[in-house]
């Protein structure tokens, strides 16, 4: 018992202190995060945005993919020595 209340005590002295820094730099970021002229106030974007992104990366890494293939097809054997 004593042990576990040695643990928790000692969790919770690592984790205030970055915590309460935290705390005292928020009003700076959101008072950013407001002025900012996005459609929600993290600057996410919203969820159906969120999805278009997702399902177009995969096409973009097979394009970048294909290039680089192409890429090392076309590029002349290194000389040997």
């Amino acid at each position: 018992m004593k042990t576990t209340f040695v643990a928790i005590s000692l969790g919770a002295l690592v984790a205030l202190p970055p915590m309460a820094a935290m705390a005292q730099s928020a009003p700076e970021q959101v008072a950013q995060a407001a002025t900012s002229d996005t459609a929600h106030a993290a600057g996410g974007g919203s969820h159906s945005r969120h999805l278009r992104h997702r399902s177009n990366q995969s096409r973009e890494r097979a394009r970048a993919g294909a290039e680089h293939m192409r890429q090392m097809r076309m590029a002349p054997a290194a000389p040997k020595s």
